[in-house]
């Protein structure tokens, strides 16, 4: 059987002289805290404290890239936990024996790269994946998962997590993070963050459901458009009471425009009536993300953007397993022209702060890096879903480092469900910066003290500044 060693060296440069420095620059941010400032971890995981269950829920079902590729092969969702009720033992097993059977489809992959970091530096598992060794794997992990020294909370400390962000429905009570944020024992932060997207979609054939949700958990009538306006706003600042930081959007676009206030509320009235065409949609989502940007500049939260996914591209298992089931796939963007009108308005207003990210890396020195590298209100979002892969965080770093340098980036966005992959991404992450900021330094474009400074910058300041961390309530 064939073992798994994690390489001291992984993902640094080949050529010994640049290797070097690359290993002095990653050495000076490999052990700093992680901040986490997007991310999609339950927050009732660190909230209850409660054991995880299995490796199959652990590792497997939250993960889309591993579940995405095993459907490719071939493997039915419902046999991977997705979309449905959870595994039994056996059911579990079953799971984790398919991953097994086809670990090699991952081999050149990231998730293959993040899954044997875990498996052999969290779980101890050197032995390669296969269809033999499913049964000892799967008993290894389970013992080790059964320990008190890998509860959630623990991890966060195992792990060195100072800053975790969670992704929220503007109308949950929040009652996780505030359970967390009064335990004098619990030394992290864990903020909320406000995901309106389908608040903001009149075309859904759940919108008057979902404004009555609204009306309901923010105590204003959400019958007339300037009602619905205040609701969004108070549900705002109920999030930023509790610690949040950011809102979070994605939609088919980022094309912005403002309607007035008479065709807003016409078009808003029938879209509760269910009588909106689709181009009145649009339009009133359009507008509506441009209200984002004004509360933003009145209530702080930082505006995060990741357009680009064609979501839940295949209809039966939409149907069959809902949504966020592994069929989003990217699309090409436009940033320039469809931010024209909402950076016009608010690109240089006080305090307002906008993140780019995207699926389409064409967009990534043509576009995004520009915007930056004039507005103050813009940060490049870091490569992100589909592109948080080593040539695709090489590609990044070269595409925008000409025009924006390092400090007007967002450092490293881990974006997963799949919490015992965090501490190997944002590795993963810091290694690759170390061997950017190394070929910079053998070019003899940076000095190497720089190299240093711009290594640990990249995940303590350049995160905390681009995400208002400094000045949020804990």
């Amino acid at each position: 059987m064939s073992t798994n060693v994690l390489h001291h060296d992984r993902l640094l440069p080949a050529d010994p002289a640049t290797r070097r420095i690359a290993r002095e620059i990653y050495a000076a941010a490999k052990d700093l805290p992680i901040i986490s400032p997007h991310g999609h971890v339950p927050p009732e995981w660190l909230a209850e404290n409660t054991p995880f269950r299995d490796p199959t829920s652990l590792l497997l079902t939250p993960d889309h890239y591993i579940f995405r590729m095993l459907h490719a092969a071939g493997v039915p969702l419902v046999e991977l936990g997705v979309g449905g009720a959870e595994l039994d033992e056996a059911g579990a097993r079953r799971a984790w024996a398919h991953l097994c059977r086809h670990w090699d489809l991952f081999l050149g992959t990231p998730v293959r790269y993040w899954l044997e970091d875990e498996l052999v530096g969290i779980f101890g598992v050197t032995e390669t994946l296969s269809e033999e060794s499913a049964d000892a794997s799967y008993d290894r992990i389970a013992e080790v998962i059964a320990g008190a020294d890998f509860l959630p909370r623990a991890l966060m400390d195992r792990f060195g997590i100072s800053v975790l962000a969670t992704t929220d429905d503007p109308c949950d009570d929040l009652s996780h993070h505030a359970r967390l944020a009064a335990d004098d024992s619990f030394h992290h932060r864990v903020l909320p963050t406000f995901r309106p997207d389908k608040y903001l979609e009149p075309g859904r054939s759940d919108f008057p459901e979902l404004v009555a949700r609204l009306a309901e958990v923010s105590g204003e009538d959400t019958g007339e458009y300037a009602g619905y306006l205040r609701a969004l706003e108070a549900r705002r600042r109920y999030f930023v009471e509790h610690g949040a930081v950011s809102s979070d959007h994605s939609h088919a676009d980022v094309v912005t425009l403002t309607l007035d206030d008479a065709e807003a509320s016409r078009i808003y009235a029938a879209a509760l009536a269910g009588t909106a065409t689709e181009d009145e949609a649009t339009a009133l989502r359009r507008h509506l993300l441009v209200e984002m940007a004004r509360m933003a500049t009145e209530d702080g939260l930082v505006m995060t953007l990741h357009p680009g996914s064609y979501r839940n591209h295949h209809t039966p298992t939409l149907q069959a397993h809902g949504p966020d089931t592994g069929h989003d796939i990217p699309i090409q963007m436009e940033f320039t022209r469809g931010l024209q009108h909402l950076l016009s308005r608010f690109g240089t207003a006080q305090g307002f702060q906008l993140i780019l990210f995207t699926l389409d890396e064409t967009v990534f020195s043509r576009e995004i890096a520009p915007l930056a590298g004039f507005y103050p209100s813009v940060y490049a979002g870091a490569p992100w879903w589909f592109l948080d892969a080593p040539e695709a965080i090489g590609r990044y770093r070269s595409a925008v480092t000409d025009t924006i340098g390092f400090y007007r980036t967002s450092g490293f966005i881990d974006d997963t469900r799949a919490f015992c992959s965090i501490p190997a991404r944002h590795d993963m992450s810091r290694r690759l910066d170390a061997a950017f900021l190394a070929r910079l330094v053998a070019d003899h474009r940076v000095r190497e003290d720089d190299a240093h400074r711009i290594a640990r910058d990249l995940v303590t300041t350049i995160p905390t500044r681009a995400f208002k961390l400094a000045g949020a309530a804990s």
